[in-house]
């Protein structure tokens, strides 16, 4: 109990105080009431996580950010009577209890009303009254309230809400015609009756049932329409997919690539970090948009210094001096050094012995150190008195180098000064002297370059860090979008990029639930600034096995995947029945293929860690599969990839970017 306490105090100042929830009731209402006697016991440990949980009936408990969010847009006096609109768990009547004199909470399924009833009795909680009925209609006997929350997405805001609202009372409820996405509104009534309209932001909520909402047989796709068996979108799969019938190395690709046309970006995801056919189909089909669409950059989610490496291979440049390190050696070290990304980056560099060169990068950010000495390294040889002047600048980084995260930490306890500006002043002076650094040599000022870039936005993301909610993820994407900028100016007007990266980064994040937490992805910025010259592909599969640790910082394991959710998008492609295939998403064989699969539904993540007893919460998030992607590839039955073992790579030349020299 001490630690769900601990957990609960951390849930609010990371989650909801860092993210500008000022209201001391609110705070003190997140802080006292226990989250986890709402949830089922075996998801206790999630309880303080930002996220919703599952409950009974199809339904969930809301994020606490989103709790709070609402709360404190109701404006609550401790003498306010509130009527809120889906019970659910009863948590969130539990904590606008805390701060409100009486709630009077609906709930339209019978089985969720009667046990957040029962347990908000249990937990002594007297002045909250639970009512199964249509929450649309309101509860009319106990009105007027001085405020009224709707924790259902409706098409508009129902009148009987509007008529039991009091004079100078607020309702916050989330509109939109789309049911895939509303908006927050608050509606303030004035004494003449007239309302004030704000609009707070887009999220997106289960839909609003009732009389006054949605109709029951409508599903989620934004506009009413007859109810679709599973079963009939699987035969409709069926018959649109492009089956991939031979070797995923060899598989015909010639139709998607035509499809891919003129992009100048293809996003190549994957659902896990560890599944061979992915990394396999992935490489393949970048060797031919390489061969055949001329693509000069392959960049991966990988630190940039490692990636280097292996661009330095395929490009057969020399080093400028043995590497002292080794490359690809944190955790996961199978995500890149594996036998399927080995057979790429040998093919990488016989294509590049007689041909215009390709370059292979890194995206990623969590190379803080190593970067600080490469930049430091980099000057040494090309400036020495910008050397002196980058060691002092790094210098404050520099106690903090066997764990950043700790100065993250350091930081946001008021116990260390942040370096921000000394290390985007280091960056900022070597874009200053590019002319005159690149002249010299171009290859190692892009790589000196990048190593700052790497520097600078590190520093921010391992503060951002400990706040918490949607800023850490944002910064690490901005960052990889802003290297893909750098790469494509580096590269000329005429440069193709390939990004590889998982499925939860190159799938376009507005059209997942990610948008509602405030996330956005490297897909989502790629649409954004490139439009139909981005095109997206992911992949998905329904069993097998995967590399995956059981924690981060665990060792490898070969691991079994679970067979997907029924609810899932991956249960659907399973019922199809083909073993394998490509799915045509952004103009498909036919209309209704958009149609059936725009209603959102789970959607499995498996990343470098996989915890198959709590799948359902650990692994799977909702989705509209038609916005996030243009193409969907399947693998129905999957291995897991093969890493590169010391003993293997010790036949390595030294050099080599997976040769296990050097101290890591």
């Amino acid at each position: 109990m001490a630690d769900l306490q601990r957990a609960r105090e951390e849930m609010v100042r990371r989650h909801i105080a860092a993210r500008g929830i000022r209201d001391p009731g609110v705070l003190a209402a997140m802080r006292a009431v226990p989250r986890e006697a709402f949830i089922a016991p075996e998801l206790a440990e999630f309880a303080y996580t930002d996220a919703p949980l599952p409950l009974a009936r199809g339904q969930t408990i809301s994020q606490p950010y989103i709790v709070a969010l609402m709360t404190a847009a109701l404006r609550l006096q401790p003498g306010d009577r509130v009527l809120e609109i889906g019970t659910g768990s009863g948590y969130a009547a539990a904590v606008l209890a805390r701060i409100a004199r009486e709630v009077y909470t609906v709930e339209r399924h019978e089985e969720l009303a009667t046990t957040a009833a029962a347990r908000l009795r249990e937990l002594g909680f007297t002045n909250v009254h639970v009512l199964h009925g249509d929450g649309t209609l309101g509860w009319g006997e106990h009105a007027p309230y001085d405020a009224i929350i709707v924790a259902a997405g409706g098409p508009e805001i129902p009148q009987p809400l509007l008529d039991q609202l009091a004079a100078g009372g607020r309702l916050v409820i989330p509109v939109g015609e789309d049911r895939t996405v509303q908006t927050l509104v608050r509606l303030t009534r004035n004494a003449d009756g007239t309302f004030v309209r704000e609009d707070l932001g887009d999220v997106r909520f289960v839909p609003l049932i009732g009389a006054r909402g949605w109709l029951e047989e409508e599903e989620w796709t934004g506009s009413p329409r007859r109810s679709v068996r599973p079963q009939t979108v699987a035969h409709l799969l069926r018959e649109v997919a492009e089956p991939i019938t031979d070797a995923v190395n060899r598989a015909d690709v010639g139709a998607l690539v035509e499809r891919i046309g003129d992009a100048e970006v293809v996003c190549i995801g994957e659902a896990t970090h560890g599944t061979s056919e992915f990394y396999a189909l992935r490489a393949h089909i970048t060797r031919v948009l390489v061969r055949d669409r001329g693509f000069t950059i392959v960049a991966a989610e990988a630190d940039w210094p490692d990636a280097a490496r292996i661009h330095r291979h395929v490009r057969g440049l020399p080093e400028i001096e043995p590497p002292a390190w080794r490359a690809f050696a944190r955790f996961p070290q199978w995500m890149w050094r594996n036998h399927e990304v080995l057979a790429f980056i040998e093919w990488l560099r016989e294509w590049n012995l007689a041909r215009p060169p390709v370059g292979f990068y890194g995206l990623d950010l969590y190379s803080l150190y190593r970067s600080i000495r490469l930049v430091l390294e980099y000057l040494d040889r090309v400036d020495p008195a910008a050397a002196r002047v980058a060691r002092e600048r790094y210098a404050s980084l520099m106690p903090w180098e066997g764990d950043p995260a700790t100065y993250g930490r350091a930081v946001v306890t008021g116990r260390y000064r942040d370096c921000e500006d000394e290390v985007v002043a280091m960056l900022r002076d070597m874009l200053k002297r590019e002319l005159d650094y690149a002249a010299r040599d171009g290859e190692h000022f892009l790589d000196a370059t990048g190593n700052a870039r790497v520097v600078a936005d590190a520093e921010r993301y391992y503060r951002a860090m400990y706040y918490g909610g949607s800023r850490s993820w944002n910064l690490r994407d901005e960052h990889m979008f802003a290297t893909l900028e750098a790469l494509r100016r580096f590269h000329g007007p005429d440069a193709k990029a390939v990004l590889w990266a998982h499925n939860s980064h190159l799938g376009d994040a507005a059209a997942t639930e990610m948008s509602v937490r405030g996330e956005l992805n490297l897909g989502h910025l790629c649409r954004r600034a490139f439009g139909e010259r981005a095109y997206l592909i992911g992949f998905g599969t329904d069993h097998g096995t995967v590399a995956a640790a059981h924690d981060w910082d665990g060792p490898m394991e070969i691991m079994r995947v679970q067979p997907a959710h029924p609810s899932s998008y991956e249960r659907l492609c399973h019922d199809a029945a083909v073993p394998a295939f490509v799915l045509p998403l952004r103009n498909p064989a036919r209309d209704a293929v958009r149609e059936e699969l725009g209603e959102p539904r789970l959607e499995r993540a498996i990343g470098v860690v996989y915890r198959p007893q709590t799948e359902i919460q650990s692994h799977y998030f909702h989705a509209v599969l038609p916005h996030q992607f243009d193409e969907w590839i399947w693998i129905d039955e999957t291995r897991a990839v093969r890493p590169i073992l010391d003993a293997e790579a010790r036949t390595f030349p030294r050099v080599h970017p997976f040769a296990p020299y050097g101290p890591p």
